[in-house]
């Protein structure tokens, strides 16, 4: 399964309850240009497990930064790097 259909799978999985309602994943573009990735982890087996920031700069269009923040799970990266992103964030949770 690509990772766009593993991260709807993850997201189906935890749209039980209030959860989608008031969280969610949030996929945009930064102006270095890139991207950015938020999902937000409280109400889920994730709130609480840890994760160590990553860091990866190859080159000005080739970069990735992953991080927890509070009870988010955010990443950044340059234009061909989302699906590194979205990797890194199914690798942790499975």
């Amino acid at each position: 399964m690509d990772s766009i259909s593993r991260l709807c799978a993850w997201f189906e999985r935890k749209s039980v309850g209030q959860w989608h309602e008031d969280r969610g994943i949030k996929i945009d573009t930064i102006d270095n240009p890139g991207w950015s990735m938020k999902a937000d982890l409280a109400g889920t087996g994730l709130q609480d497990k840890e994760f160590p920031e990553i860091r990866v700069e190859r080159s000005q269009h080739d970069w990735f930064v992953a991080r927890r923040n509070d009870q988010a799970f955010e990443a950044f990266g340059g234009p061909m790097n989302l699906n590194k992103m979205i990797e890194c964030f199914l690798a942790w949770t499975e």
